[in-house]
């Protein structure tokens, strides 16, 4: 299948098209300024910049590919978009590539049925057919169709019926099975304890979107934020508003539910009071993900690495009273500190590990010794000091998770 490359948004000021290319050579997309084969086209879909050309190389490639569709026949298609239009109801944007779809004609797309009612065209005028290469909103449906799902025009209406409700009892025993393993999941306010108990934990969620794209986009982008100690569990995933039943259903498997530009209407949110089930609703994808991340990462143990801070060299054993052995020193690199976590080192191997009890300048106390001046080290409770040993100073210092 030949492939043209539009690099969209060229016309924003932190647009970089030879990164993109970067990235497309590295999935062998070698674009022909680059002696390669794959037409690139860099375009701005805002201003209208580089449309035109995309258009002319898309007929050149159709015409020298020659691809070619069949006009004739019932149609089919593939929906690209759809959600739930509060006058219209279901509306799928598809585009036809095969026959002709007229108005009154039976189809079934994915688990959704219907008759053809009304066909939109890309510059909002009602039109009666639709040929080949031709997108369209379409309004009739049973229910809201996937972005993806094929669709195609059925001999009657009857056969439609039937085949979309044989494949809606078949994603309904899907999403069954799915609700049985998420059954145990918690919720994400609950999960940092179960975290803390060493149990791998899982997030349920509840996922609603104004539109089909936006669910898939939001559900991959959702996927990624898994850890090592958190799965993510999508109890339901739908279009259109959260409604009681979402509520009924969070509040049975332990869920949080995610609106993407919807809102619960009045009785869902006082059902959720109700039953304490959360839930939180954003307008802005990345301000969705970031809010989730955060609360994700937040619950994880958090990881530490040790980060020397000092070393110094043995050169002298002191006695005293009451404090045992002291350790005169040299500080060869980085800075001693009273009170640091120390090991003690002998021919380069770990001996002993504890803490700095005392530190000292000559006769007076000190907080910290730097690099090139000399000390006095009382350890907690070793004894074994010998001229040459060294001491490691260090620090566990948390580590950023990404």
């Amino acid at each position: 299948m030949p492939i043209v490359v539009a690099v969209n948004k060229i016309d924003k000021d932190n647009a970089d098209p030879q990164r993109v290319l970067t990235q497309l050579a590295e999935y062998e997309l070698v674009p022909e300024s680059w002696g390669g084969d794959t037409i690139v086209v860099e375009m701005s879909a805002l201003s209208g910049l580089g449309v035109d050309d995309l258009i002319e190389q898309l007929q050149v490639v159709a015409e020298l590919e020659e691809l070619t569709a069949n006009p004739l026949g019932r149609a089919k298609g593939i929906v690209i978009e759809a959600q739930l239009d509060k006058g219209r109801g279901p509306v799928a944007t598809i585009i036809v590539d095969k026959g002709e779809l007229k108005v009154g004609d039976p189809i079934v797309a994915g688990a959704a049925w219907g008759k053809v009612r009304a066909m939109i065209n890309d510059k909002g005028e009602q039109i009666k057919i639709a040929g080949p290469s031709t997108p369209i909103q379409v309004l009739g449906l049973s229910s809201v169709p996937e972005a993806g799902d094929e669709f195609r025009a059925a001999p009657n209406e009857k056969i439609a019926k039937t085949v979309g409700e044989s494949r809606g009892e078949r994603l309904k025993a899907k999403h069954l099975r799915e609700d049985a393993r998420v059954k145990t999941g918690t919720k994400l306010e609950d999960i940092f304890a179960q975290i803390q108990s060493g149990e791998k934990a899982s997030l349920n969620l509840i996922l609603k979107a104004d539109v089909q794209g936006s669910l898939e986009a939001v559900t991959e982008s959702l996927r990624r934020l898994e850890r090592d100690e958190v799965d993510i569990s999508f109890v339901h995933r739908a279009v259109g508003g959260i409604t009681e039943n979402d509520i009924t259903l969070a509040n049975t498997t332990n869920a949080t539910i995610i609106g993407f530009n919807v809102r619960p209407d009045g009785k869902a949110r006082k059902l959720a009071e109700q039953e304490e089930v959360e839930i939180r609703t954003y307008e802005i994808i990345y301000k969705l993900l970031e809010d989730i991340e955060q609360a994700v990462v937040g619950m994880l143990e958090p990881e530490y690495e040790e980060v020397v801070t000092g070393e110094a060299e043995v050169r002298e054993i002191f006695r005293v009273p009451k404090l045992g052995a002291i350790a005169g020193c040299y500080v060869r690199s980085g800075v001693i500190t009273r009170g640091s976590k120390v090991r003690f080192l002998r021919d380069g191997t770990i001996i002993w590990k504890g803490d700095i009890t005392s530190l000292r300048r000559f006769k007076d106390d000190a907080r910290e010794v730097r690099e090139g001046f000399e000390c006095g080290i009382g350890l907690s409770d070793f004894q074994d000091l010998k001229a040459g040993d060294l001491i490691e100073t260090f620090d566990d210092v948390e580590i950023q998770r990404t």
